[in-house]
């Protein structure tokens, strides 16, 4: 490709075609494609560069804590989880009618896993998505005590197609957090999808939150229009702790155990000597029985 070329296409911001134009280039010379057929390649590699880099932007935004995939879920591990249900979720039906989620379910379960990887899929489908322990969102609102920019904060909030707020339930939230999470839930219901986990059952929510008549509030709009997911069984944690130790007892014993082995064989060792020397004086003792 020739450089004035090249300089035409950064300056109309094309660079995915330009990526891929000496390719379908050659591409159109061998198969004698016509001027359509080729525009329509090079316009597609476009798009698809386009919406890679959006889907990149938009996972970033998101800030999830880690980015998960639900090809990666093990859901032969928990029987609970229902697969149809998951992948139903997946679809993006919820969000297309405003609907909320809860996952709940003890520490360990998969649940934050989940919520990322349904949260993933509904970028790749075009939705906005925020993700955000429950502890960061109180502390974005408790940061901004002057209320300078608590507009800008809670459009944050409110904007995205899907906000999940992770982690409800590990410990008791500050005061005035039941007011900002109030806020949001109330703000976004029958509008946008929220999705939550908790490890903890619905009736403690108001002495985590410090303040019953707002947990009350909050699960009164949050519960009416959401799909509860009750997840049950072992952590899927403790089983890789299990996989890993297992993985290394297998392998070259630790220097702990070799040592105990050791000193195991010596002692053994020890007290086979000691045996086999009582054994001659026993029968010095025998002998002399019988001479007298």
């Amino acid at each position: 490709m020739n450089e004035p070329l090249q300089a035409t296409l950064r300056k109309l911001r094309l660079s995915g075609l330009a990526q891929s134009l000496d390719v379908r280039l050659q591409e159109a010379a061998g198969l004698n494609l016509t001027h359509a057929e080729f525009l329509e390649l090079i316009f597609q590699d476009e798009l698809a560069i386009r919406g890679e880099r959006l889907i990149d932007r938009r996972v970033k935004a998101a800030g999830f804590r880690e980015l998960k995939t639900l090809d990666n879920f093990d859901f032969s591990f928990n029987p609970s989880v229902k697969k149809k249900q998951i992948f139903d979720l997946a679809t993006g039906a919820f969000i297309r009618q405003a609907r909320d989620v809860l996952l709940l379910g003890p520490p360990g379960v998969g649940k934050s896993f989940l919520a990322q990887a349904i949260g993933y899929q509904a970028i790749k489908m075009g939705f906005v998505v925020y993700y955000r322990s429950i502890f960061d969102l109180v502390r974005d609102f408790l940061a901004d005590e002057a209320f300078a920019g608590a507009d800008k904060l809670l459009a944050r909030y409110l904007k995205p197609d899907l906000l999940i707020v992770d982690d409800m339930g590990i410990k008791q939230l500050p005061k005035r957090s039941g007011e900002y999470l109030f806020e949001i839930v109330m703000r976004r219901y029958e509008t946008r999808s929220t999705m939550m986990t908790s490890n903890r059952p619905l009736a403690d929510w108001g002495k985590l939150i410090g303040d019953v008549p707002s947990a009350t509030a909050i699960l009164d709009r949050f519960l009416h229009h959401a799909e509860i997911i009750s997840i049950t069984g072992k952590s899927y944690r403790m089983k890789d702790r299990q996989a890993s130790q297992t993985s290394q007892a297998g392998g070259a014993p630790a220097a702990g155990d070799m040592a105990e082995q050791a000193a195991s064989a010596e002692a053994a060792e020890s007290a086979r000597r000691g045996k086999s020397q009582s054994r001659p004086k026993a029968e010095e003792k025998d002998d002399a029985t019988v001479t007298a």
